[in-house]
């Protein structure tokens, strides 16, 4: 199965051989073809990359590169999936401007657009403006020129200013129309990438695209869909749209600016979740704030973020003085400073008690600001801030107790280091943290020294209670997040989506023309039957006509191959076309043979089925 992954701003393998999300699924299903399409901050940071090549699209034709950035690659480096990348900040792509036609077809469809950001009575069309684009770029790749236009920006400054449009965060000036003018370029850029097609190294060529983080990555999915009918899935380990709340609160536009930008957004998610075929967030909590957004319940399912860290074994003996450990950023969001206050009370019970800090400052001055709370509440010499630790194993080997005092707990993964350390864990409830500890460790409520003291205290003066929840934490973390079990779900899901997609959707019938096709409507012998020894003048059964046309174009019958110039008719079902093994791993690869094409013998029947 060809699989395509599109991720945003993240390189997708680490230079150090760390391995994140996107390595550990590759590598858990080595079965499927990968390739990756990502969306870079600025050019050449993903590695040293190429362009997808298109039937006709907009955009040059080349040969994905891979990450070979490291000297002296291996075997394992040499069969890294392709990496297709776009810049999505900087400068934009180079295209010449469409002309007066085509630039009204343009500006209609980004009329639509933006007045289904700006109006509320006009969200719905937001989808059909986002895809009439999309086709615009693909059929003369016009697109980035056009949206830095002053075209583009008299449309938007129309609509801003209209009667109905809602202005509650101000009214915007001349710098606004710019600046936002600039931000929906890059945030659309993506529909004018290369990628799009049936050719090798197209998204139109792969069985189904997955999505990690939603935004603009998922743009290129949803585009895949309308024009090829190729389904994805979205991954979100902390959710994009609430992301963008938070961030774009220090952000250094004025308001009106803002509030533009996350009404985008917020269209692009409930339209992502509309689309998607599945959605997989990263614990309920993220799949209760997807629901809000619009999401199907019935096409969500929670799968946890694997992480290797499962095979690490517990920390050794407990540290002879009674320690909490504190990790995490330091700021506000975290609250250390309930931490400091409830070890003020624990220090009053227990002199010999210690805390220790790690952690980098996220905030500039913070950790001084926690250094005087300490000062104040007089544990100054019983506080260590110990900086960032070599790694989080250290960090909780350093404890008997780990605390988390954070206001807003929105990943697990913290969460879950610390439990498959062994030891006992002491948390705030909020966020997941009810969700990934469960009874394995105590909960309480945030913003209350006193119970946060009493159950550290508890758990001190406890050794076997304290042991007790250490090894239930760390078994109830190795069993949720587990690499071996998150891939084992996404192998099922890719599995069911290619069951009940149709195989070949850029040839399938429009709706009302016919029966849409059905994948496995013959069995798998079927295609491998061996017709060689059909006499000549025998007639082939209506129902072991093979398929002869190429699924890649839209009417199936009388067109080639795209790229290839391979004629598409039928010449009778003449047995030399391919054997029967040869026939199972093409249509493993979404097609039959053509008329003339030797067989691929490279994969086993396995394989092939």
């Amino acid at each position: 199965m060809r699989v395509a992954l599109l991720t945003e701003g993240v390189r997708p393998r680490s230079p150090r051989g760390a391995g994140g999300w996107c390595d550990r699924l590759v590598d858990g299903l080595r079965e499927h073809d990968f390739a990756w399409y990502v969306l870079a901050g600025t050019a050449g940071t993903a590695g040293t990359v190429g362009t997808a090549g298109t039937d006709g699209a907009a955009g040059t034709a080349g040969t994905a590169g891979t990450d070979g950035g490291a000297a002296g690659a291996g075997p394992e480096d040499a069969a890294r999936p392709a990496i297709h990348e776009l810049a999505l900040w900087g400068r934009r792509p180079a295209g010449r401007a469409p002309g007066a036609l085509r630039g009204r077809q343009y500006a209609a469809a980004y009329d639509r657009l933006v007045r289904a950001l700006l109006r509320p009575g006009e969200r719905s069309g937001f989808g059909p403006g986002l895809y009439r684009l999309a086709e615009l770029a693909r059929a003369d790749g016009g697109l980035p020129a056009f949206l830095v236009s002053d075209r583009a920006r008299r449309v938007l400054e129309r609509v801003w200013r209209s009667p109905g449009a809602d202005t509650s965060a101000g009214q915007p000036l001349v710098c606004d129309v710019l600046v936002a003018a600039d931000l929906l370029e890059q945030c659309l850029r993506p529909l004018s990438a290369p990628w799009y097609g049936t050719a090798p190294g197209g998204l139109g060529a792969a069985d189904l695209c997955h999505v990690g983080g939603g935004g603009p990555a998922a743009l290129p999915a949803l585009v895949a869909k309308q024009l090829h009918g190729v389904p994805f899935v979205v991954t979100e380990h902390g959710l994009h749209l609430r992301e963008q709340y938070l961030g774009y609160r220090e952000a250094p536009y004025r308001w009106p600016v803002r509030a533009l930008l996350l009404a985008f957004f917020r269209a692009l998610t409930e339209e992502t979740y509309r689309q998607a075929a599945i959605l997989t967030p990263g614990s309920a909590h993220d799949q209760q704030w997807q629901r809000r957004c619009g999401a199907d319940p019935a096409r969500t399912r929670v799968v946890y973020e694997g992480t290797p860290a499962v095979e690490r074994p517990a920390a050794g003996p407990e540290p002879a003085a009674p320690t909490l450990v504190w990790a995490g950023a330091l700021e506000p969001g975290r609250d250390p400073e309930l931490a400091l206050h409830a070890f003020a009370r624990v220090r009053a019970e227990l002199p010999a008690a210690r805390l220790v800090v790690h952690g980098e400052e996220a905030v500039p001055g913070y950790r001084a600001h926690c250094a005087a709370v300490a000062e104040r509440l007089g544990v100054a010499d019983a506080v260590e801030f110990a900086g960032r630790p070599r790694s989080a194993a250290d960090a909780w080997a350093d404890g008997t107790v780990v605390v988390f005092s954070a206001l807003s707990q929105r990943r697990p993964r913290l969460l879950a280091d610390a439990m498959l350390s062994g030891r006992a864990v002491v948390s705030t409830d909020v966020g997941v943290a009810r969700e990934v500890v469960g009874p394995t460790g105590l909960l309480v409520p945030p913003r209350d020294p006193q119970a946060l003291a009493g159950a550290c205290l508890a758990l001190l003066r406890d050794g076997e209670r304290r042991a007790r929840l250490g090894r239930a934490g760390r078994l109830r973390a190795q069993e949720r997040f587990a690499v071996e079990p998150v891939t084992g779900a996404f192998r099922e899901i890719y599995l069911e989506l290619v069951s009940q997609w149709p195989a070949f959707p850029a040839a399938a019938p429009d709706a009302g023309a016919g029966p849409r096709p059905r994948p496995f409507a013959r069995p798998a012998e079927y295609w491998i039957t061996d017709r060689r020894h059909t006499a000549p003048g025998e007639a082939v059964p209506a129902a072991a006509v093979p398929v002869t046309a190429d699924p890649g174009t839209a009417e199936g019958t009388g067109t080639g191959t795209e790229g290839t110039g391979t004629d598409g008719t039928d010449d009778g079902g003449t047995a030399d076309r391919a054997d029967g093994a040869g026939a199972v791993v093409a249509l493993s690869r979404g097609r039959m043979p053509a008329a003339g094409e030797a067989p691929d013998r490279a994969g086993s029947f396995a394989e092939a089925v």
